[in-house]
C-alpha cells in the first residue's frame, strides 16, 4: 500500500523519502509547491497542504501509512490534529510521527507542548503508530555555522547537563523503517515510543572543543544567557519563532536532552551501523569556508 509522507521537502522528509524509495515502497508526498518538490519519478506529488482539507482528503485516497512531520509554526497544532482527524476519516491507522525529546515535560516551550498533545490524541483514539522523539539535530547547525567560522564562537547556550544531538539522517533512516514495519504489519501494531539521539552526549564547552579542533584555532563558548540568542535568531526569522528559541535554549541549560539508558544501543542495533556524530557535520561545514 501507499505511505503518504508529509513534511516531504524538509530537513528530515527529503531523507525520508529517499530512504523509502530505496526500500522500494510506494510513496505519496503532499507539498504546497509541486514546481519546486524535485523527487524520483516514482514519487507521487500531491499538491496541497494540511489545512487545505480538499487536498488533504485526496492525499489520503489508496494510503495505508501517514509520517506526519508538522514544520514550526503558528498553527502547528492545528495541523497536527486535523491531519490525524482526516487519517482516521480515511481508514488510515497506521502513523509514524516526528514529535521531540521529552515532549510531555518541556511544557512551556510551544512546539514541545504542541507534539505532546498530538502523541496524547495518538494514544486516545487508539493509533498504530510509532512515536519518535529526536533530540535537537546536528543539521540545525548550518544557521550558526557562520557566527563559529567568522567570530569564534559558539552561539547555542546548550548548557553543561548535555545534549545527545541527532543527524537528520538517521531520524530519517529509523522513521523509514518504522513506516515499512507497520505498513507491511499484517495486523495493528501497538504504540511504540522510539527517543532519537546521537552517540555523544555534548555540552556548550565541548561542542565549542570539537570546533577548535576541526578549525585549528581556538572557538569559545558563548555562555548560557539566552538573550543575545534571542536576539540574534530574530534577525532572520519570526519574533515569535526567536523568542520559542529562547524558550528551548531554557530547557537545554536547566535539564539538557540526556538520553535514557539503551538509547544508543537500541538505535545502533536497529540501523546496525555507528550513529552519525557532531564531529562529521562540524568537518563537513568547516570545509565549506
Amino acid at each position: 500500500m501507499t505511505i503518504l509522507v508529509t513534511g516531504a521537502t524538509g530537513r528530515v522528509g527529503r531523507h525520508v523519502v529517499e530512504q523509502l524509495v530505496s526500500r522500494k515502497a510506494s510513496v505519496r508526498v503532499l507539498t504546497r509547491d509541486a514546481s519546486k518538490a524535485t523527487f524520483p519519478i516514482d514519487v507521487e506529488v500531491v499538491q496541497g497542504e494540511i489545512l487545505d482539507l480538499d487536498s488533504l482528503r485526496n492525499a489520503f485516497k489508496g494510503v495505508r501509512t501517514l509520517f506526519l512531520l508538522n514544520a514550526v509554526t503558528g498553527d502547528e497544532f492545528a495541523q497536527a490534529i486535523i491531519a490525524l482527524n482526516v487519517a482516521r476519516e480515511a481508514g488510515v491507522e497506521r502513523v509514524v510521527y516526528l514529535s521531540v525529546f521529552d515532549a510531555d515535560r518541556a511544557v512551556n516551550v510551544p512546539h514541545f507542548a504542541v507534539k505532546s498533545g498530538a502523541e496524547r490524541m495518538l494514544k486516545a483514539m487508539d493509533f498504530s503508530a510509532t512515536i519518535l522523539r529526536p533530540s535537537y539535530f546536528i543539521d540545525n547547525e548550518v544557521m550558526i555555522k557562520d557566527v563559529v567560522l567568522n567570530h569564534g564562537v559558539y552561539p547555542i547556550p546548550i548548557g553543561s547537563k548535555g545534549i545527545a544531538m541527532v543527524d537528520a539522517r538517521d531520524i530519517a533512516e529509523v522513521a523509514a523503517m518504522e513506516l515499512i514495519r507497520r505498513d507491511q504489519a499484517p495486523g495493528k501494531l501497538p504504540i511504540e515510543t522510539i527517543n532519537l539521539v546521537g552517540p555523544d552526549t555534548l555540552t556548550g564547552e565541548s561542542v565549542a572543543a570539537i570546533w577548535s579542533e576541526v578549525l585549528g584555532r581556538p572557538i569559545v563558548y558563548g555562555g548560557d544567557d539566552p538573550s543575545g540568542f534571542e536576539q540574534t535568531m530574530a534577525t532572520f526569522m519570526p519574533k515569535w519563532t526567536a523568542y520559542e528559541m529562547r524558550l528551548m535554549a531554557e530547557r537545554y541549560v536547566s535539564d539538557g536532552m540526556i538520553p535514557d539508558k539503551g538509547d544508543v544501543e537500541r538505535l545502533v542495533e536497529l540501523l546496525g551501523r555507528p550513529l552519525r556524530t557532531y564531529r562529521e557535520t562540524a568537518a563537513t561545514l568547516a570545509k565549506a569556508i
